[in-house]
């Protein structure tokens, strides 16, 4: 699909299509690393009872850009719903920072409740991820199978409990990638230096030693080829507080998607011990 609204600093490139859709995010290498794989990123406003994706039929839309810059200038209508919604998006020049910015009218004859998910009393926590050691892996010349496919990282709930913390408990996910033995030894040494991030993995060949009976069937991302002289290599994954949650049945949490990760600014140098 094209890309009808491209705003970017040199190093974060975000692509909108013709729904007003995200659908790239490139850092840190403009045209390299897409955050997103191309998938749509969607948005969308509750009211009253009644919930619309933005890009969804229904919606009449003006994407353009405000004169001069590449701050957007999105212009959204759906008469059914009898709302409008002006929204602009930029790319801080300086920094990688990707802003957003919505005002929501009322088009009907009485005051309506629009319903956000964020609010004030939510805390937010940022935990490391195995996409972070992949730049070692590759360095190293140590291949990894879903990046050379283009496709999200298998991941998989296992059998192993993780330690209960209050109402907080659920099984161990982990994402898997296959190596050949030598591989996955040098696998080992590179990311036991990066405990931030997952660090050394927790499980070796035997997936169904594990709770895992068919790599075919991840239960997040996607599944990759295993070859017979390779070993399935397992990470502890950034999806296990997902789980714990899902487990302590709190009853609203913001996530990421499983292998849409939040971007830093911190290098992955920094994380090596």
């Amino acid at each position: 699909m094209p890309r009808d609204l491209p705003i970017g600093n040199g190093r974060l490139l975000v692509t909108f299509d013709c729904n007003y859709c995200v659908r790239d995010i490139y850092y840190p290498r403009v045209g390299k690393e897409n955050q997103t794989l191309g998938e749509p990123c969607r948005t969308g406003i509750w009211i009253n009872g009644a919930f619309s994706w933005l890009h969804e039929a229904g919606w009449k839309r003006s994407l353009k850009y405000q004169p001069g810059t590449l701050v957007t200038d999105v212009k959204l209508q759906n008469e059914s719903l009898r709302v409008r919604i002006d929204a602009s998006d930029a790319v801080h020049p300086d920094q990688t920072i990707f802003l957003r910015h919505f005002v929501v009218y009322n088009d009907a004859d009485e005051p309506r409740d629009l319903r956000s998910v964020w609010r004030d009393d939510l805390v937010s926590f940022v935990l490391g991820c195995s996409f972070s050691f992949e730049e070692a892996l590759l360095a190293a010349d140590v291949p990894v199978r879903h990046v050379e496919l283009g496709r999200n990282v298998p991941m998989y709930r296992t059998n192993i409990e993780t330690q209960r913390t209050g109402r907080f408990h659920g099984p161990l996910v982990v994402s898997m990638r296959p190596m050949k033995p030598a591989d996955a030894i040098r696998a080992v040494q590179i990311t036991t230096r990066l405990p931030a991030v997952h660090g050394a993995p927790v499980h070796l060949g035997f997936p169904e030693a594990i709770g895992i009976s068919d790599l075919a069937k991840p239960d997040y991302g996607d599944a990759v080829p295993v070859g017979r002289d390779e070993l399935p290599v397992f990470w502890a994954c950034g999806v296990t507080p997902q789980a714990a949650i899902a487990a302590a049945r709190v009853p609203f949490a913001i996530t990421h998607a499983p292998g849409f990760m939040l971007v830093t600014d911190l290098k992955n140098a920094q994380l090596s011990v």
